[in-house]
């Protein structure tokens, strides 16, 4: 927080427009959730104006996610074409996820800002798979301007407490990552049993 506080003393709105992009395309810079609810807690103290600082952070977020999802979009398949079968990424995957995308993965560019880890890959993610723009720019957009605004919102709203009430929405948010996350290694391990099994039977028939 010091950091965070140390910025917007010499950069004022600038820390929104160019730090949020910063985060968002995955650099280690302070987290974007802290700097919008500080934000909040400023225009709460007067020392920025609400709507500014708003536009300033909704510009920023566009900017970062929109960039992210260009890098995956001319870059991505490419280097996943070329390199990709030495982190177990063939195009054969990418081709399944793109199925699976297209029953979830609105969802998760509406609300993975809220998710720390998933907001700074949904835009490359996003690109690479190939979405079309307009639906990505519906959907991340949107989902970015309920981000701005809520953290932001908990700042201005709760005041000199905003970092009591930022603690506890950060440990939910924590908890929720986790389920997702072992919902995850329960779906992987699942259907790598069930090719086991495919295969066992397949040698069983062969003997």
């Amino acid at each position: 927080m010091e950091f965070i506080e140390r910025l917007f003393a010499q950069y004022g709105y600038f820390v929104l427009l160019f730090g949020l992009p910063l985060e968002l395309i995955a650099l280690p810079i302070p987290p974007g959730n802290s700097t919008l609810a500080y934000t909040g807690y400023l225009a709460h103290k007067n020392v920025l104006e609400l709507l500014p600082a708003l536009a300033m952070a909704y510009s920023g977020t566009i900017l970062g996610v929109s960039i992210a999802y260009w890098i995956g979009n001319k870059l991505g398949m490419p280097l996943i074409e070329k390199y990709g079968k030495w982190l177990f990424l063939k195009p054969e995957y990418i081709k399944k996820t793109r199925i699976t995308y297209e029953k979830y993965g609105n969802k998760m560019l509406l609300f993975g800002f809220f998710l720390p880890g998933v907001r700074q890959f949904n835009g490359y993610f996003a690109g690479i798979i190939q979405v079309p723009y307009r639906t990505f720019a519906l959907y991340a957009y949107t989902g970015a301007s309920l981000w701005v605004s809520i953290f932001i919102g908990i700042g201005y709203v709760f005041g000199n407490q905003w970092q009591l009430v930022f603690t506890w929405i950060e440990h939910f948010m924590k908890f929720i990552l986790i389920i997702l996350f072992t919902m995850l290694i329960i779906f992987f391990f699942l259907k790598w049993r069930s090719q086991l099994k495919k295969r066992l039977d397949i040698q069983k028939g062969k003997s």
